[in-house]
């Protein structure tokens, strides 16, 4: 699933300006690996493809983008290791069929939202223009508006697959399943 999710990730539908992205439903193969196998292995999976995301933002420059080592820690942690971890707590409503598949997820998902906004607000500060002619001096607006402009369809994107996933049929079926009861 990390590997999938890792490829998956690497095809974007959108890229903003100024980084992040609308991907291929990157996140849903963690999502569902945590509904299926629970919260404690979603958090290992989800902190592994976290790990796979920060080698990913090395690779897109981060260490090249001016940080001092606070801002650097501080962003490695908002930006790449929480948010993608949270992931992995997309199995609390496990129990719960769709509705808590898809609550779990939503949960996840806007706990990764937040980790990028906060770091919007604490370590970036922007300001400026953010499309034509909009403009505000309101880092948390900014933060908002910027970090939900990719978010946002992310989530949707995200629930959107899981539900169609989640019924089929098959997944269903798989889905519902104990770990123990699915043969090696």
């Amino acid at each position: 699933m990390i590997a999938l999710a890792a490829a998956l990730s690497f095809i974007r539908i959108y890229k903003m300006p100024w980084g992040g992205s609308v991907t291929l439903l990157s996140m849903l193969p963690i999502v569902v690996y945590s509904i299926r196998h629970g919260v404690k292995s979603g958090l290992v999976v989800s902190f592994l493809f976290a790990c796979v995301q920060f080698a990913q933002g090395i690779m897109d420059g981060l260490f090249g983008w001016g940080l001092t080592p606070g801002m650097l820690i501080a962003c490695i942690l908002l930006d790449y290791i929480l948010p993608f971890t949270f992931l992995g707590l997309a199995g609390l409503f496990r129990k719960g069929k769709m509705a808590g598949w898809i609550i779990g997820t939503v949960i996840a998902l806007l706990l990764r939202f937040a980790c990028h906004f906060g770091s919007g607000v604490v370590i970036w500060k922007s300001f400026g223009q953010l499309w034509g002619d909009f403009f505000t001096e309101n880092t948390i607006l900014y933060s908002l508006c910027y970090n939900g402009a990719y978010m946002l369809p992310e989530i949707i994107l995200t629930c959107i697959g899981a539900v169609l996933l989640f019924k089929a049929p098959q997944m269903k079926k798989l889905m519902e399943k104990k770990s123990s009861d699915i043969q090696a």
